[in-house]
């Protein structure tokens, strides 16, 4: 029997897996290193190498989530035969995520109840675009593709166009491009961390690179055009970059080489630019190939581990970050001005590792109940 699609399957699993770990690096971050916040983007001047490119590589995150979220769309599509049912799926999921989002993510960063802010984040950010995505499956593969190469390519030129909060298209466009704050009552703000749009064209592009994964396609060939988009939107980057005209703050040549390099990759998230998306879907096409070519090595089908109950791991590492905060807190106070965390990067890197390890077996637990139990149809929501 012809087992090359579950090979492909576990090539997606350990890549996301992967970017769960860049995950918690950074949320491992954005819990214990408070007191050392970086904007968007980042101050080369003023952040050290170890966290710029800590930072850095979990722009990987997000991109590779939706990317593959719309991947693995199709492949559901395929598996049904028909974008009826991963119409329906992606709409019920879609709206899971943002409910999910809303309460118990939300909660886990901030453990207020009622909340007095709300963050709109990449859980939501993955919903709505799977809210969109739900309608443009009905599109030929080709005018799917097409809209969203026009939307990463062209969202930039949208930038400069800003609504009063008293217009009444300052909340939509808060939500599809413009990220800011909307006053949803006297005591809730919600802040839209994740500007829609240009996630709804990468996801676009997941979907519409669907086929290269399908039962009948060739191997060789898929191979072939992963390296070929990977390395094309790479160049890309790059070219655009060298322009320094168009999207993106414009870098610029640094103290020392090491200063000049940082400010080169200094792109922005919020919301990404068609540099950010060109430089991180690149680097997710080029790691699809690897994984694929490694998928028999113990430390690749370890990440497909992490990957395969990707919205597990997720609450269950906020809940354990939170907590472990507070228990520090409690124990040895706020030693970092108005915050607890620690003093340099090596902790960080040293307490991210520690709880990969600590949380790999209730994740392995977890993605084999969902393997093992197909007939629980709520477990594939997560």
């Amino acid at each position: 029997m012809n087992n090359a699609p579950a090979t492909r399957l576990l090539s997606i699993d350990a890549l996301r897996g992967l970017v769960i770990l860049f995950m918690l690096l950074d949320h491992v971050r954005e819990t214990f290193y408070l007191h050392m916040q970086v904007g968007d983007p980042m101050d080369v001047a003023q952040t050290e190498p170890a966290l710029f490119f800590s930072r850095t590589l979990a722009h990987l995150c997000a991109p590779v989530f939706v990317f593959l979220t719309g991947l693995s769309a199709f492949l559901f599509a395929e598996k049904y035969q028909g974008a009826a049912q991963a119409s329906a799926f992606l709409f019920k999921r879609g709206l899971f995520l943002v409910l999910l989002e809303l309460t118990l993510v939300n909660f886990a960063w901030t453990f207020q109840f009622p909340p007095s802010v709300i963050y709109l984040q990449v859980i939501w950010a993955i919903g709505l675009s799977m809210l969109a995505l739900s309608a443009l499956v009905w599109l030929p593969r080709v005018a799917l593709a097409t809209l969203g190469l026009l939307i990463v390519a062209g969202h930039n030129l949208l930038d400069g166009l800003h609504f009063p909060v008293d217009s009444v298209l300052h909340i939509p466009w808060a939500i599809l491009h413009d990220r800011g704050w909307i006053e949803a009552s006297e005591h809730l703000r919600l802040r839209t961390s994740y500007p829609l749009l240009p996630w709804i064209g990468i996801i676009a592009l997941g979907y519409a690179a669907g086929p290269w994964f399908a039962r009948s396609a060739s191997a060789p060939l898929r191979r072939q055009r992963l390296l070929s988009a990977g390395f094309g939107m790479l160049a890309g980057f790059v070219a655009l970059r060298l322009l320094n005209g168009y999207g993106e703050k414009p870098w610029a040549g640094g103290e020392t080489a090491l200063q000049t390099l940082m400010s080169f990759f200094n792109i922005t998230k919020y919301p990404p630019s068609l540099l950010f998306i060109a430089l991180t879907l690149g680097v997710c096409l080029l790691l699809l190939y690897l994984f694929e070519r490694l998928q028999q090595r113990r430390w690749v089908q370890r990440l497909g581990v992490f990957g395969g109950a990707p919205m597990f791991f997720y609450l269950l590492h906020l809940y354990v970050l939170k907590i472990l905060y507070l228990a520090c807190v409690a124990t040895w106070g706020l030693n970092q001005g108005e915050y607890f965390g620690f003093g340099s990067m090596p902790g960080i890197w040293l307490c991210s590792i520690l709880l990969a390890v600590a949380l790999y077996p209730p994740v392995r637990w977890f993605a084999a109940l969902k393997a093992r139990r197909r007939d629980i149809a709520w477990l594939k929501y997560l």
